[in-house]
């Protein structure tokens, strides 16, 4: 209170707290604002995103994406590159002349002038324009220098050939990410390392430049270089095709392979696809991304006869010149097997089982070997674990193994001669090239070679195993010559032995728990010159219509192309070979 123009201390004291009051209301008014302040700035950086000068629209920070290392035949012919397409999206609420903007993208971005305006509506902070364009509509777009308008290059793999080897490739799907074959194996070695292109950021706006000049794109990745013959590949995949149609079958595959390294010369499968296409593939036939040369079984049939045979020569239960007394059936774990012609042969030696393909004959083989012996051998050829090729996607197969609860001593029998045992073609092909190499199993693979700049990490041919002696491998070898000599002359080759084996497999039903009564897959594995061998092929043929058998339809196809592969290979006859000895 004041008394005399004085003021007392009680007065005093008050006076004190409401300056301080005020001061810390101010403070805090202050601390609130500039709060305020940033978090509005952030929020409009955020949300709308910053307003770069216009001269800087079109040179900001660029996403990079690493360009793919390409892929190469052996030869050198490219298989697969990169091209550039472009993403254009737009910050409609900092372009300066909405309608100018419209009437110049509207035909390059081939979008009607209504739908272009709706999508550069200046209350929309962003728009996507066209997820992706070609190189010569950014160019056109770039020359406009349009604030607000941004391009962001997007790597697009290209397959040069086509359909050419696309179950054997993959494909780049739209996220950069290689899938199935060789893209989807090698995807991390593939992509290479991001090149960051300096410049400045906007948060949820990145302006891209467009990089014409090589220089400014993102390094490339390392590259590989391929054991797959382009010649080869086309020659097997026309012939293959042409099979398809001619029998009316439903699909096939073929594979070559050099025996003496495990090298896949071609890989072929049909139907098939378009990888630079692949979008276009329906959903429900996703299934042809799948490479049935590795990822898919079926029960081999007689040409697995080979791999009872090189066991039963291995262990010495038999020599080629063994006899046995065909009667025409066999029992074995209480069911009886029959020959596929319903005949007895008499006395035949094992020469005249592989000749004839004689059921009977082959599962009296493996009762000789026994569970134990049988199955080793089974398991010494790869089958029912992956072979280790560089491709996506490879399964394992199937064995049913003594001891396991749903295999029966039946399967001995069975087995024997292919049925009711599940292998991939590449399982087959490699166990039959064993015999091929002299009785040593090779790791097949595809890429030759992986080069990075200076450096090149080269594949060496890798042996699995010395699954058969030579000896053995040497007389079956002569055994297979003369099988196909007198039970598949259309395989045969003027000038050249082949050796090889025919198979006509049933096809198991699940749903029926039967095998189909009619359709059959058709196959013939062959390898040539028979003691010298440049290459090994299987031909699979699905469901062929106008004839079921391996002898007919698949070992035609075989000669065909081996009749190529000779030349292609640079392949002198036996007569020239044996001269020069």
């Amino acid at each position: 209170m004041i008394v005399r123009g004085r003021i007392t201390q009680e007065d005093d004291n008050s006076w004190a707290k409401e300056k301080a009051f005020r001061r810390l209301v101010f403070l805090i008014a202050v601390l609130v604002g500039v709060i305020l302040i940033l978090v509005a700035q952030l929020f409009r950086l955020q949300v709308f995103g910053g307003a770069p000068d216009p001269e800087l629209a079109m040179l900001a920070s660029q996403e990079t994406v690493a360009s793919r290392g390409i892929i190469l035949d052996r030869n050198g012919y490219f298989l697969a590159l990169n091209t550039y397409e472009y993403e254009i999206t737009a910050a409609p609420n900092i372009i300066t002349d909405t309608q100018y903007a419209i009437d110049q993208l509207s035909p390059l971005l081939d979008l009607s002038r209504d739908d272009l305006a709706a999508l550069l509506d200046p209350k929309n902070p962003y728009a996507l324009l066209k997820k992706r364009a070609s190189k010569e509509t950014a160019e056109a777009i770039a020359k406009l220098k349009l604030q607000g308008i941004y391009l962001k290059p997007k790597l697009r793999r290209r397959y040069p050939e086509g359909q050419l080897a696309a179950h054997l490739l993959g494909f780049v799907n739209f996220d950069c990410n290689g899938a199935y074959g060789l893209e989807g194996y090698h995807d991390s070695v593939l992509k290479g390392m991001d090149i960051p292109q300096g410049g400045e950021a906007y948060l949820n706006y990145q302006a891209v430049p467009i990089a014409f000049d090589p220089l400014a794109l993102p390094q490339e990745g390392p590259y590989l270089v391929l054991t797959l013959d382009r010649n080869i590949q086309y020659l097997v995949e026309r012939e293959l095709a042409k099979a398809v149609a001619r029998y009316q079958a439903e699909s096939g595959t073929i594979i070559v392979m050099d025996p003496r390294t495990g090298a896949i010369l071609a890989m072929a499968s049909y139907p098939s696809y378009d990888p630079n296409r692949f979008y276009e593939v329906p959903k429900e036939q996703f299934d042809l991304f799948v490479n049935p040369a590795v990822s898919k079984w079926y029960e081999p049939g007689s040409v697995f006869k080979v791999v009872t045979m090189a066991a039963g020569l291995e262990t010495g239960v038999v020599t080629p010149d063994s006899t046995y007394f065909d009667s025409g059936t066999i029992e074995v774990g209480g069911w009886t097997i029959f020959n596929p012609d319903r005949k007895a042969h008499g006395w035949v030696t094992m020469r005249d089982i592989l000749a004839y393909s004689l059921n009977v004959g082959i599962a009296h083989v493996s009762t000789l070997l026994g569970e134990e012996r049988f199955y080793e051998y089974v398991r010494r050829f790869g089958f029912g674990r992956k072979t280790g090729i560089d491709l996506d996607g490879e399964i394992e197969g199937y064995v049913r193994m003594p001891g396991s609860a749903n295999w029966s001593r039946v399967d001995l029998g069975t087995n024997s001669f292919g049925q009711g045992i599940d292998v991939t073609p590449l399982q087959m092909i490699t166990a039959v090239a064993a015999v091929a190499n002299h009785g040593l199993l090779m790791k097949p693979y595809v890429v030759d070679r992986i080069v990075d700049g200076q450096n090149v990490i080269v594949t060496q041919p890798t042996a699995v195993a010395q699954v058969i002696s030579a000896q053995a491998a040497e007389q079956l070898t002569d055994m297979l010559v003369d099988a196909v000599e007198r039970g598949a002359e259309l395989a045969m080759v003027p000038d050249y032995e082949i050796a090889g084996k025919t198979g006509t497999a049933q096809i198991f039903i699940p749903e029926e728990g039967q095998y189909d009564p009619e359709l059959t897959i058709a196959s013939f594995a062959g390898y040539a010159p028979a003691h010298d061998p440049r290459f090994i092929m299987l031909v699979k043929i699905d469901k062929p219509r106008l004839d079921p058998w391996g002898s007919e339809v698949a070992a035609p196809v075989f000669r065909i192309i081996a009749e190529r592969l000779f030349a292609l290979l640079d392949t002198p006859s036996d007569r020239v070979r044996l001269a020069s000895r």
